[in-house]
């Protein structure tokens, strides 16, 4: 459809300019004193309106021959031939136009003497549709710009889907892997513990793909999850794993991506728990903010432990999620100190699932330097 027809906002616009036109036209008709105020507007305003609803079809003309694709010699012969048939239309009009007043409005000779204003009339619709083809032009070349800008932002939104579906494909299989060998650890040693390890994990899995599906889950939901996974690792650790909880009631309807929590308290216990000789205690806290919902994670470490410089693989993945999802609105931090590994989550405080976005995440005061 035409892009000025189609938007009312832009067709107000453009009948306002044809109007302020028509009555410019009108000025300079009038005050000569060839014609009276009278027969100046009647002849420009009605004319200059028609002659703005002829040169809208020049529309159609610049969509197809562009600028940028159309050679100039062949671009300027087909708008001077646009523009010759247009005016041309519009003159024949205008004769109409003219043996009308002169006999329904009683102007004396008026076709007479709107003759010889004929050249500037012509000269006047012949910059009038080149004003107009300029605008079209620039339509033309504004609508190809936000296409190609839809289509790259659709792109990128296709590309950012692929990699997040990317990253929660990796995140069973590397929890299925560890907890793989955990089982294999314990067959030997206590069966029963195998096979409750086994109908515990079946559970867990099972929770993961039903709500690892969604895009965005409730807290308490994520942290259901996240005590299935240590239920599991319970079993291989005993008394040695212990789990403090301090969530606010108010965080519990704030929603986060699925499978957020579960990489980062498995790194407490595989790189933490796991090689202090009594085990120690893994606190999960959250808190609300402001506009900030405030997730953390400690659990002890052993200062000689084996170091990994790179880093998990979970945490990573992590870090790549929020990235994807929340560009520059979330922050995970994580570091030593105290002889505890704290690890640091701040996402938007969301209650509603159809949110996707919130105000940008500004560094809070209880944020550790």
């Amino acid at each position: 459809m035409h892009p000025i027809l189609a938007n009312q906002e832009r067709l107000s616009i453009y009948l306002l300019g044809w109007l302020i036109f028509g009555v410019m036209l009108a000025a300079v008709l009038a005050l000569p004193h060839d014609f009276s105020w009278t027969e100046a507007l009647a002849l420009a305003v009605p004319l200059t309106m028609v002659y703005g609803a002829i040169c809208l079809s020049s529309w159609y003309v610049c969509r197809v021959y562009p600028l940028q694709k159309t050679p100039f010699a062949q671009l300027l012969l087909v708008q001077a031939l646009a523009g010759i048939l247009t005016i041309a239309l519009w003159v024949l009009i205008s004769s109409g136009w003219v043996l009308f007043l002169e006999r329904a409005m009683a102007f004396s000779s008026f076709s007479v003497r709107v003759l010889p204003k004929s050249p500037l009339i012509i000269g006047v619709g012949f910059i009038m549709y080149s004003l107009t083809v300029a605008v079209h032009y620039l339509i033309v070349t504004f609508e190809a710009s936000k296409e190609s800008e839809q289509r790259e932002l659709q792109s990128r939104i296709f590309a950012q889907e692929a990699e997040l579906k990317a990253l929660r494909a990796q995140i069973n299989p590397h929890f299925l892997f560890n907890s793989l060998n955990s089982i294999s650890a314990l067959a030997t040693q206590d069966p029963a513990a195998v096979r409750a390890m086994t109908l515990r994990l079946a559970d867990f899995l099972r929770k993961s793909l039903r709500l690892g599906a969604q895009e965005f889950i409730r807290l308490e939901e994520e942290i259901s999850m996240s005590l299935s996974f240590l239920e599991i690792e319970q079993i291989r650790y005993g008394s040695r794993l212990q789990i403090v909880q301090k969530i606010e009631e108010v965080c519990k309807d704030c929603v986060v991506p699925p499978l957020i929590l579960q990489p980062l308290i498995e790194n407490a216990v595989h790189h933490g728990i796991a090689h202090m000789l009594d085990g120690g205690t893994i606190t999960l806290e959250a808190e609300w903010r402001g506009s900030v919902l405030h997730v953390s994670i400690a659990n002890p470490v052993d200062p000689d432990r084996p170091r990994n410089r790179k880093g998990g693989l979970g945490l990573e993945n992590v870090t790549k999620r929020l990235r994807a999802i929340y560009k520059e609105d979330a922050q995970l931090q994580s570091a030593e100190r105290d002889g505890a590994y704290h690890t640091d989550l701040w996402l938007p405080a969301q209650t509603s699932l159809r949110l996707h976005r919130s105000a940008p995440v500004t560094t809070p005061s209880f944020v550790p330097e």
